[in-house]
């Protein structure tokens, strides 16, 4: 029995006596091994008959991954210390990352593949393994060796942390916003003065001498001082983070060539330099190693669309918190960084481009962008469903769509569909809401639509890496 196929030429790899690559068959991938060799041995597979001959043809598994990371080293995710420009390109569904990489290719910026949080894991019915697995396939069928991340991205506890190092993710996203007060943030001079006297002046005496008073010298002139309370609410509203922080890059952390990234961007309010300089500084002093930090800035970072807010009071915030990332010997890290044209240039101007920019959902929207040209009644379908499934999905994202707004697509026709993932409230309708496509179920347990989009996107998969790079370009540029 011959098999007709068509390989991924850039796949063409030799180890020792074997040849592999991996070819399409129909709308499915696998990996083919020629020639007996430890490859040849290593790999799960069925022996089948090409043209050239009998072949071992395996199935893109994790555990099939796993074999590879071993044969070939180039496959294993690594750290990017030391990389002035680098983009996390979440991949939702496993099936961007080639299209990535032949954006990036020949440019100079390092990619985070695998870049997932446990929320995105919950609702896309994934794992760390999966993840990781779906980048070494992209990376191999792309004959990428320029070195990849692979991201536990908003992880909270020891726990995930150590289930995403245990999978072999090679950078750590902290997020810190269980061990904030936001309670205090809001608080007055005088609550602030009652609650900060609670604290055990053991801890709090030493940074009063420490930073009461001080004013911290930055670069072109920059400064920033701690004056009256606001030391002590910075100590009250920072510091069980800051513990935390040690307390995980301690236990799992240290001595390990792993990329951490601290976020405390998930709050209510925005992060003033005083209290980035305090963070930064007090894990200085602990002996902990950052690569990225990511602030809370002014205005909104929402999901899908360009920044809210005021572009120039963000530049004037912007600027001072770079300024301590530079003297603090780290990047910024920019998340829900998708689509946030306005203070790209803001944010590429003042870091030199040394900088960490993050994105996930926009992936998502331009594999809905080609369903919509290549399959106009399957987006018709998940285009509805989205909007009634809407208030679920709000219970893990905060978006503040207008769905109202959003044109009512039975008036459209087929060729205007596209239309759709370019108006904002409908892209942060559409963003928000794949966990609940790609988890519906039908009564006897099938999928209800996530086959059909894999389906789609494996089909038209050109399409899906024209448009990843058309629009991923626009972040990078």
């Amino acid at each position: 029995m011959t098999h007709n196929h068509t390989v991924y030429t850039n796949s063409l790899t030799r180890h020792g006596n074997s040849m592999l690559y991996i070819a399409k068959e129909g709308n499915e991938k696998f990996l083919y091994v020629f020639d007996k060799g430890e490859a040849y041995g290593a790999l799960d597979g069925d022996i089948i008959a090409l043209p050239g001959g009998n072949a071992k043809r395996c199935s893109l598994t994790n555990a099939n991954a796993a074999i590879m990371r071993q044969l070939f080293p180039f496959t294993n995710p690594i750290s990017h210390k030391g990389r002035s420009f680098t983009i996390g390109l979440g991949d939702r569904l496993g099936l961007a990352s080639p299209g990535h990489l032949r954006l990036v290719k020949d440019m100079d910026v390092f990619p985070v593949l695998a870049q997932q949080s446990i929320r995105e894991l919950n609702l896309t019915g994934r794992t760390y393994d999966d993840v990781l697995s779906a980048a070494v396939w992209a990376v191999f069928q792309e004959g990428y060796r320029k070195g990849y991340g692979a991201d536990g991205d908003h992880l909270k506890t020891h726990a995930e942390v150590k289930m995403a190092l245990d999978c072999g993710f090679t950078m750590i996203t902290l997020d810190c916003s269980e061990h904030l007060r936001n309670d205090a943030a809001a608080l007055g001079d005088t609550q602030i003065d009652s609650l900060y006297g609670s604290l055990d002046a053991a801890v709090t005496k030493p940074l009063e001498s420490e930073y009461l008073g001080k004013t911290i010298k930055l670069d072109e002139g920059a400064e920033i001082a701690f004056l009256g309370t606001i030391l002590k609410k910075i100590i009250l509203v920072y510091l069980g983070a800051v513990q935390h922080i040690v307390s995980v890059y301690n236990e799992l952390l240290r001595g390990r060539n792993v990329d951490l990234e601290v976020s405390v961007d998930e709050t209510a309010f925005t992060t003033s330099p005083e209290a980035h300089y305090f963070i930064s500084s007090e894990l200085q002093k602990a002996g902990v190693e950052i690569v990225s930090l990511a602030p809370r800035f002014c205005g909104e970072f929402q999901k899908g669309i360009d920044y809210r807010g005021d572009v120039n009071e963000f530049a004037k915030e912007f600027v001072i918190h770079a300024k301590i990332a530079k003297k603090m010997g780290y990047k910024l890290s920019i998340h829900s960084g998708s689509d946030k044209f306005a203070v790209f240039p803001v944010i590429y101007k003042e870091t030199d481009r040394v900088v960490h920019l993050k994105t996930a959902g926009t992936n998502w929207l331009e594999a809905l962008r080609v369903i919509a040209v290549k399959k106009p009644e399957l987006f018709r379908e998940l285009h509805k469903f989205a909007l009634n499934r809407l208030q679920e999905a709000k219970k893990h994202y905060h978006i503040t769509e207008n769905a109202a707004a959003i044109p009512d697509i039975n008036t459209l026709c087929d060729s205007e569909l596209s239309s759709l993932l370019d108006q904002n409230d409908a892209r942060q309708v559409l963003h928000v809401t794949y966990g609940e496509m790609l988890l519906a179920k039908n009564p006897d347990g099938t999928a209800v639509y996530k086959d059909a989009i894999y389906e789609a996107l494996n089909k038209y998969e050109s399409d899906y890496y024209s448009a990843l790079g058309s629009h991923i370009n626009r972040h990078i540029l």
